[in-house]
């Protein structure tokens, strides 16, 4: 009996640790399958089982010979089920936690480069552009900035506007307040606690949880659509940010598999039919980015 409930030790044991291990490209390629790491958010992960991170993780997928499978998660848990290991943030201290199943080899679903991430995540090269903006109701007194040509001092300028005025946010996400210095600051924030979904963020504006709001580009893009002549762009909060796709440190071949990949799609026109297919109109924002040699 004990040796039956040692063999049986040694395979769960053997089967976690195939849990949390992470997958390079050898793996997944023996495995015969990526899974994609998803969020539903904006136009990159929509939930009906497209849009622009899903359509380029499946062409990845077929570009390293695998099959395609999504997975869908949360901005708070995205990284636990990438890493097995919950993220623990102290100022500008990061520390992975405990353990859990690997779900995930791939994270790609407008995910922001930030320097925290940066810290336990390796990125591809940038995917997508971004910007966060300060967002108000469209019946605020407050008035956007006329804009110039110093973004430095436009961010200034906006951030100012904040005052004593509520600001909602939601942490881990790019619209965490802590991510662009308003942390500490006397600020009323708000935390958006209610899901993790950064798609109820207008709505709970609109419902005057807070009076001001944070977004990134690409969401306010739809945003300004769904709701429009509700909501209202202030001004800038943050530099131009660049989205990219995101794996374990343990997995560099995967990650620069993926980059060839990104150059390929970006040489042969793929890319921008992509880009054109779920959010029209983000060239006018960003410029540069999609005009650079690639």
């Amino acid at each position: 009996m004990n040796m039956l409930f040692r063999s049986f030790s040694a395979v769960l044991l053997a089967c976690l640790a195939i849990q949390v291990a992470a997958a390079d490209l050898k793996d997944i390629q023996a495995r015969g399958e990526i899974r994609h790491l998803g969020i539903r958010y904006a136009n990159f992960v929509t939930g009906e089982g497209d849009g622009f991170d899903v359509e380029l993780v499946q062409g990845f997928a077929r570009h390293i010979g695998v099959k395609y499978r999504l997975v869908y998660s949360d901005f708070y848990s995205v990284i636990r089920d990438l890493l097995g290991k919950d993220v623990a943030r102290k100022g500008g201290e990061v520390s992975l936690e405990g353990n859990f199943p690997v779900k995930g080899d791939i994270i790609a679903t407008g995910f922001t480069i930030l320097p925290w991430r940066e810290k336990i995540l390796l990125y591809s090269a940038p995917t997508f552009p971004s910007q966060v903006l300060l967002v108000a109701r469209a019946n605020s007194k407050l008035i956007p900035i006329k804009g110039s040509a110093n973004l430095a001092n436009d961010i200034a300028e906006t951030k100012a506007m904040i005052g004593k005025r509520s600001l909602l946010g939601m942490e881990r996400t790019c619209i965490d307040p802590a991510n662009y210095d308003l942390k500490g600051r006397g600020l009323d924030l708000r935390s958006y606690t209610k899901s993790s979904n950064l798609n109820e963020i207008v709505p709970a504006l609109l419902n005057e949880e807070a009076e001001l709001t944070l977004l990134d580009v690409p969401d306010v893009i739809l945003d300004l659509q769904k709701w429009a002549g509700r909501i209202k762009i202030l001004g800038p909060i943050s530099e131009t940010q660049n989205l990219a796709a995101a794996f374990p440190q343990a997995s560099p071949e995967l990650r620069d598999a993926f980059n060839v990949y990104l150059r390929m799609i970006k040489a042969d026109g793929s890319y921008d039919k992509l880009v054109d297919k779920y959010y029209p109109g983000i060239r006018q924002y960003f410029p540069e980015f999609f005009t650079k040699k690639r």
